[in-house]
């Protein structure tokens, strides 16, 4: 006996020896406790961490337009009047980006804290490591509609995960936050719905779903992406009490400019040759049409046209001009999804500096954030800031899917890849620029779904379909980097 205590370490008297044994398994016990809860300590830290590197957070120039909405208490909705009432709400405890980005940047490790901790071993290193990642969290530093969204749909699914991935029933607190967060990020943007209704429709489905036909699902997404819709609109105006920006209108006028273009006809009275050339309508974004007078003159007949007339026309010229609307709108997904472009595509790298205001929001970067962001910008180059690299990717997750055994990790990693590639299946007709800012949530989601879903190497007819299908699109985006020529970067090269 003596032996083996000596051998664990307890030495001493017959009495010190009994109390060190008492003691020993309590310790031990703490110690197990801890290293179980690795994930969550894990995620506090990488919060701490960001919080002090990047503090008070980045201001971009649409930042600094809500910011002067806040100080002056009206609203529009050309962004989200949700997030500039929230905004107004935080701004009595600190002025500036401070208090937004701190509950920005909390949502985000909460969730992906409370996901990792759910999951445990090297899922949950996986799922923080993807967290961590330049381009991602370099993002996350940018107080902006688009980081928000990711924050929100980050806490909602680390909470749904919580309860589902441990097999316990979701408490009515918890529904109350997850419906909180998936309404939030609903408001914030205009296509938002379609990554906010497919997760919010397979989270909230009972596990397994054995009595509920995969029909039965589509219909009720569809459903609920144009009521989304809808009722989005209303609840900016009605609720939140935001003036009609014409932010509306952007999308139908972008299309009726491109149709115009791409036919040579003078659709609705739209003149192609001067917006041809003047090189107004370009793939990159609609920008030009609003911040250039020689491009505004020609759209001068349908500027001013309600929402709903001009979407009547665009449906009108489509259907007159199918050809000249897919390959406008084929040439912007291109654009926005950064596929056949040249190196150095333009609208993708998070800023450290803030737009130039006169509103208080002057405060000088620190060095690390400095440092973070162009080591972000140089992932971006990478097929990691690549959207349509990830869009194959979640396709490829969709596949591994069916392998899985049923249960709640299939599926939220099912939620996953459907919130993500609905939101970029979205672009195709619903964009009019090409921000990777806009695409930082489905590439989150598929880089979780694949945390979720990897197991083992296990090649097969389907896997190596899918890794064939990622080399047959990566490769032609390679030579386009290498043989065209770079394009400008400077906005207001871009523009001109």
């Amino acid at each position: 006996m003596k032996k083996r205590l000596i051998a664990a370490g307890v030495t001493g008297s017959p009495a010190a020896r009994g109390r060190a044994l008492d003691r020993k398994p309590a310790a031990l016990d703490i110690r197990a406790r801890l290293w179980r809860h690795w994930p969550a300590g894990a995620a506090a830290v990488l919060l701490l961490v960001s919080i002090v590197a990047a503090w008070p957070g980045a201001a971009m120039f649409d930042t600094v337009r809500q910011y002067s909405q806040v100080l002056a208490g009206r609203f529009d909705d050309w962004h989200p009047p949700v997030m500039a009432r929230l905004w107004s709400l935080l701004h009595p405890l600190a002025d500036g980006t401070g208090p937004l980005f701190a509950l920005q940047i909390a949502a985000y490790w909460l969730g992906l804290g409370t996901l990792a901790q759910a999951l445990g071993g090297r899922r949950a290193a996986a799922i923080l490591a993807v967290g961590a990642s330049p381009v991602l969290l370099g993002w996350q530093a940018v107080v902006l509609k688009d980081a928000q969204l990711v924050g929100a749909l980050s806490c909602a699914v680390g909470l749904i995960a919580w309860f589902r991935l441990r097999a316990r029933p979701m408490t009515w607190p918890a529904i109350a936050a997850v419906a909180l967060c998936l309404v939030y990020a609903t408001l914030l943007r205009a296509n938002a719905a379609f990554s906010t209704v497919p997760l919010a429709v397979l989270l909230f489905l009972p596990a397994g779903r054995r009595f509920v036909r995969p029909a039965a699902i589509v219909a009720g997404i569809v459903a609920g992406i144009v009521v989304a819709i809808i009722a989005a609109q209303f609840v900016n105006r009605h609720l939140l009490g935001a003036r009609d920006s014409g932010i509306a209108r952007v999308e139908a006028i972008y299309d009726l400019a491109g149709i115009a273009v791409r036919s040579g006809e003078p659709i609705y009275g739209i003149d192609p040759v001067a917006l041809t050339a003047r090189h107004c309508v370009k793939p990159l974004f609609w920008d030009p049409m609003q911040n250039r007078e020689d491009c505004q003159r020609p759209l001068a007949g349908i500027d001013h046209m309600p929402a709903g007339t001009l979407y009547l026309m665009l449906a009108d010229a489509a259907a007159a001009h199918p050809v000249a609307y897919a390959t406008h709108r084929l040439a912007h997904l291109n654009a926005t999804l950064r596929w056949l472009v040249s190196r150095d595509w333009p609208l993708a790298a998070p800023p450290a500096y803030n737009e130039p205001n006169t509103l208080g929001l002057d405060n000088p970067p620190s060095g690390a954030l400095l440092r973070w962001q162009q080591l972000a910008a140089n992932f971006i180059d990478t097929p990691l800031g690549w959207p349509f690299f990830w869009v194959v990717l979640g396709i490829c997750g969709l596949v591994q899917v069916r392998r899985i055994p049923p249960g709640p990790r299939r599926d939220l990693a099912l939620a996953l890849l459907l919130s993500a590639l609905c939101q970029e299946a979205s672009f195709t007709v619903l964009s009019i620029s090409s921000d990777l800012r806009y695409h930082l949530w489905p590439m989150l989601a598929v880089a979780l779904a694949w945390a979720l879903l990897w197991d083992k190497w296990r090649p097969d007819r389907r896997t190596l379909l899918c890794l064939a299908g990622l080399c047959a699109v990566l490769l032609p985006a390679l030579a386009a980097r290498l043989s065209l020529p770079q394009g400008p970067i400077a906005y207001a090269d871009l523009l001109n």
